[in-house]
């Protein structure tokens, strides 16, 4: 659907009217006029030469040719959305294991960061194919849906972590069948899915879905990270080794028959992680084998502009104006001016369309240069872009793209903010904003992260990954709370004991038991002799009247 980029100029719109106000105004101030100078048939007489028509008529095509000009400054464009690329591969879904025994070291630094560098690896070698995304744990989220944008994807393998699904365990089956419904189901061949995972709490499901998949022309790869010996898993919370009930350190280990079954029942093959390049080799080499088939994919955002067609308009409408005379015959001065002013605004047109297609060819050169990751060229072309028209919004969200990329975080937020700025169209402000978190998520800064998911919410409620990342920050903001009440918790039992040691101990008597009994006898006697003072005085002292009135 079309949409202006810059609507706020749609309200210079109602200048038409205020315009077409003064206009029937002055006509009738001209007529006044006629009447009061005397003779009407004398005035029609000395202006019969003048075309009070063709006034009417020039009024309307340069009101016409001025609210077209305002359509064509508020930039009309229809969204071809992303700019389309044609591609000869097939679809491959990859399903992580993101649960809690991912954290084991047997594999260095642990068996999740491994993998996702494996899989960082493994999406560029993967360029004409089309890759989606699903982690996994006690349930299944889809990531990322099939698309070529290859870059998106090694974003959202960074950015998994064991917080990416709340619940624990390792639900295999349902990761299979997600990444299944992802697939064409009308096609039986060009489909494979990579799954890697340590195994454990294998469920039931895993070898019927596999068999299903298989059926339907899915080829599963299955490789197996960590060590049939062994780890124990360290708690990302508490940094201490994670324990069952009982108090007895848990140790998670590889279950490579539960992945080499689903692999056979899949028609794929198996791979126990030793090495980053002999998985990848392998791996690429049995998908070569798969047969491919061209597809067409989306890449970045890219817009058709309609500015040309109405400044064409708008250049017609004037010319014809300006050979419009408003007298009945003979040619002026006048005349012989307008071709040379209808030549300049011809120009200018021409200048302004030429300046748009120069811009749209540099996004387009900087989206090639982000596909290829060469994110400084991306950041040049759309830098450029940007020089002469900082008012493009598509660059500014390009180039927070490729900020992030080249992992220039600051900037990349500061990109998307300006890019909100400009994008009128709620959808494309919506995304924005829900890449402005991805990045602030990153960056741990939870409350921003936060607010800019339901921003994009707000502009786009049907945003799902939103609002599962939303979901996401939520918790990792309840934890991390949880984790400074612990804190604070622990500096005051500090401070309380601190503040015990530092009270004073009572000090032992040093002296003797004869010393003591001597001190009390003395004590005693001047107690005795107190007593004694104050019965004389009583004695002597007059009663008083209980009352003095």
């Amino acid at each position: 659907m079309p949409t202006f980029q810059h609507s706020e100029y749609l309200l210079l719109l109602f200048l038409i009217p205020v315009i077409s106000g003064i206009f029937i105004y002055a006509l009738y101030q001209k007529r006044s006029v006629v009447k009061k100078i005397g003779d009407i048939e004398l005035v029609k007489l000395l202006t019969s030469n003048h075309n009070a028509s063709a006034y009417i008529v020039k009024f309307l095509f340069i009101t016409v040719a001025f609210g077209i000009l305002i359509l064509a400054l508020a930039n009309l464009r229809s969204i071809i959305g992303s700019e389309k690329v044609s591609r000869n591969g097939i679809d491959v879904m990859i399903a992580l294991d993101v649960s809690k025994s991912m954290l084991a070291q047997d594999i260095k630094p642990s068996r999740l960061d491994r993998a996702k560098q494996l899989l960082s690896r493994l999406v560029e070698k993967l360029k004409n194919d089309r890759v989606g995304i699903v982690v996994f744990a006690g349930k299944a989220y889809l990531q990322m849906p099939l698309t070529g944008d290859h870059a998106a994807a090694k974003m959202y393998l960074n950015a998994a972590t064991t917080e990416s699904v709340p619940t624990q365990g390792t639900v295999i089956g349902d990761a299979l069948k997600l990444c299944n419904a992802s697939f064409n189901s009308k096609e039986k061949k060009y489909k494979a899915l990579i799954l890697i995972s340590d195994g454990e709490d294998h469920d039931e499901d895993a070898v019927k879905a596999a068999t299903q998949m298989g059926q339907d022309g899915v080829a599963i790869y299955t490789v197996g990270i960590g060590s049939p010996q062994g780890s124990p898993i360290i708690d990302e919370t508490t940094g201490l080794l994670k324990t069952d009930k009982d108090g007895n350190t848990i140790i998670s280990k590889l279950n490579e028959a539960s992945l080499q079954s689903i692999a056979e029942k899949g028609s794929g093959k198996y791979v126990l992680f030793q090495n980053t390049d002999q998985v990848i080799n392998g791996i690429t080499s049995e998908l070569k084998s798969i047969d491919k088939r061209n597809v067409t994919d989306d890449s970045l955002m890219n817009y058709k502009s309609w500015l040309r067609y109405f400044l064409g308009i708008a250049i017609i409408l004037l010319i014809i104006e300006f050979f419009i005379s408003e007298k009945k015959s003979g040619k002026n001065s006048f005349l012989k001016r307008k071709p040379a002013i209808a030549l300049l605004f011809v120009f200018f047109g021409f200048n302004a369309s030429a300046q748009i297609e120069k811009e749209k060819q540099e996004i387009i050169k900087g989206n090639e240069a982000y596909k290829k990751n060469e994110f400084v060229n991306a950041l040049d072309a759309y830098g450029s872009v940007l020089e002469k028209n900082p008012e493009n919004a598509i660059a500014k969200f390009n180039q927070g793209n490729a900020f992030y990329r080249a992992d220039k975080k600051d900037e990349a937020v500061s990109a998307y903010e300006n890019a909100i700025k400009k994008l009128n169209n709620p959808v494309e402000k919506s995304n924005a904003f829900y890449n402005k978190g991805v990045v602030l998520q990153q960056d741990k800064k939870l409350s921003e992260c936060i607010d800019a998911y339901k921003n994009s919410l707000k502009l786009d409620p049907a945003n799902e990954d939103a609002r599962q990342n939303l979901q996401k920050a939520l918790q990792q903001q309840k934890q991390q709370e949880k984790q400074d009440q612990k804190k604070d918790q622990n500096k005051n039992k500090q401070d309380q004991q601190k503040n015990k040691k530092d009270e004073p101990k009572p000090q032992q008597s040093k002296l003797t038991r004869k010393d003591a009994e001597e001190k009390l006898k003395a004590l005693m006697e001047q107690e005795k002799n107190l007593q004694d003072k104050l019965h004389k005085v009583n004695a002597s002292s007059v009663t008083k009247p209980e009352k003095d009135w």
